[in-house]
């Protein structure tokens, strides 16, 4: 029993490291069977342990958000809460753009999956914390939520897509223009409320 606990441990990892290089290399078409060949597995291991291939999507994009937390807490302590921010933003976009599948439209099943959901609203609790920390010292404006925040890596990351002979840095012009938007020297009401994380 035993044995065979650690075999299907096993296999889910191997199943979760196939499928997050999948993605990252083709994005998130690539077939079940592609997968399971890179695992070395059959279709039948895949299914007996995601019974979705939007189930184990919904793994590997949650596994990524909390990546992306843990980083976010990292640097909650900070000597510069600024420059800790911006570097959390840094770092972000570039995860995303290193895997494909992060500059796909989510599909929409995903947006409901409660592990998913979950991990989303740890990402933006990690980044409020650390926005928090960024409007207290006075580094950010006032009116800036850590779910702004998360939006706006996303939003970073999707200008440098439709490029594909784009320089490879060239995100950090962007960033630098989104970060300084984000300085309250200049700043002046916004026309709209920020959204809001959904309810628990």
């Amino acid at each position: 029993m035993q044995k065979m606990r650690a075999d299907a441990a096993r296999n889910r990892r191997l199943l979760l490291e196939a499928a997050a290089a999948e993605f990252a290399e083709h994005g998130t078409d690539v077939s079940i069977a592609r997968i399971a060949a890179r695992a070395g597995l059959g279709k039948g291991t895949v299914f007996r342990h995601f019974a979705t291939k939007e189930q184990l999507i919904a793994a590997i994009f949650s596994d990524r958000l909390d990546r992306l937390s843990a980083r976010a807490e990292d640097l909650i302590a900070a000597a510069d809460p600024g420059r800790a921010l911006l570097e959390f933003m840094a770092g972000a976009v570039e995860t995303q753009l290193a895997d494909r599948s992060s500059c796909e439209a989510m599909p929409g099943e995903l947006r409901a999956d409660r592990q998913f959901t979950a991990a989303t609203d740890r990402l933006v609790a990690a980044a409020e914390a650390l926005t928090a920390r960024a409007r207290t010292a006075g580094a950010v404006r006032a009116d800036v939520t850590g779910y702004d925040i998360v939006l706006l890596v996303n939003a970073v990351t999707q200008t440098t897509t439709p490029f594909d002979d784009a320089p490879p840095d060239l995100w950090r012009r962007y960033l630098a223009l989104v970060f300084d938007g984000l300085r309250p020297q200049a700043a002046t009401p916004l026309p709209a409320e920020p959204p809001r994380p959904r309810p628990a």
